[in-house]
C-alpha cells in the first residue's frame, strides 16, 4: 500500500515570513509599483524595460531570502507522505527547503520564456533579465510569470493533484486569487483538510481544521500532528 497523498497549497503568506513582500498587503501596491504597470500583458507591451526592472528587484530579493520553518516542515513531511506542493509563489524557497515535487501555478521568477513560443523556457543566468536577452528562437525573453489577465496553464494538473489527495493543507493564501482559489473545491469529501492562517477562515472553509497561527508556527505544529497519525513508518527507518 502506498503512502497517503498529501497536497500543500501554499501562498504568499509563507514566503512573507522569509521577508518577501506581497502586493496585497499594501492596497494593491507592490513596493510602490502598481500591478497594472508591471504585471500584465499590457504593461509588457507599453514598457518592457520597466517590467524587467521590476522583476529584477523581485529576483534579487528571492535570491537573498532563505527558507523558513514552514518550508522546512513541509519538506520534512516527505518522509511520511507522498507530498505535492502546489504554490502560488514564484520563488524557489520550497525547493531549497527540500521539497521534491513543486508545481508553480503562477510561474517561476528564476526562469524566463520566449515571447515567440511560451513552451520555450530557460533559466536566467544571474539576477537580471535585460532587453536584448533572447531565447534560442531569437525572440526577446520575458519573465516566466503568469501575469494578471493570462491563463494559468498548470490549473488542470493542480486540480488533479487535489482530487487525488487524502489530505490537503492550505497555508499562506487569502483564497481570493482566482482561478487558484477554486482548487480547494476539487478536494474529495473523504479527504481531510487543514488550514493554517492567523485570520478567521472564509465561510466555505468550514470543513477544514483551522490552525490559527502564522505559517512558521502552525505548519511545524501541524506537521508534527500529521506525522503522529500517519500510520506509516518514516522513510529510512530501520
Amino acid at each position: 500500500m502506498g503512502r497517503p497523498r498529501l497536497v500543500v497549497f501554499s501562498g504568499a503568506g509563507v514566503s512573507a515570513e522569509s521577508g518577501l513582500k506581497t502586493f496585497r498587503d499594501a492596497d494593491g501596491l507592490w513596493e510602490e509599483y502598481r500591478i497594472e504597470d508591471v504585471a500584465t500583458p499590457d504593461a509588457w507591451r507599453r514598457d518592457p524595460a520597466k517590467v524587467l526592472h521590476f522583476y529584477d528587484l523581485r529576483r534579487a530579493q528571492v535570491l537573498a531570502a532563505q527558507p523558513n520553518a514552514a518550508h522546512r516542515a513541509i519538506a520534512g513531511l516527505e518522509r511520511w507522505f507522498h507530498v505535492d506542493v502546489v504554490t502560488q509563489n514564484i520563488d524557489d524557497l520550497h525547493e531549497r527547503a527540500g521539497s521534491s515535487r513543486v508545481l508553480h501555478l503562477h510561474g517561476e521568477i528564476l526562469l524566463a520564456r520566449s515571447t515567440a513560443d511560451a513552451s520555450v523556457v530557460v533559466p536566467i543566468n544571474g539576477p537580471t533579465l535585460r532587453l536584448g536577452d533572447r531565447c534560442p528562437l531569437g525572440s526577446q525573453l520575458r519573465p516566466h510569470i503568469v501575469w494578471f489577465g493570462e491563463q494559468v496553464p498548470m490549473m488542470d494538473r493542480a486540480a488533479e493533484l487535489v482530487q487525488q489527495a487524502d489530505i490537503l493543507v492550505v497555508v499562506g493564501t487569502s483564497l481570493q486569487v482566482y482561478p487558484a482559489a477554486s482548487l480547494v473545491h476539487h478536494l474529495s469529501r473523504k479527504a481531510d483538510m487543514h488550514l493554517v492562517d492567523p485570520q478567521d477562515p472564509p465561510a466555505d472553509m468550514g470543513r477544514a481544521t483551522h490552525w490559527k497561527q502564522k505559517a512558521v508556527e502552525g505548519v511545524p505544529a501541524l506537521a508534527d500532528h500529521l506525522m503522529r497519525i500517519s500510520g506509516t513508518p518514516p522513510r529510512g527507518a530501520s
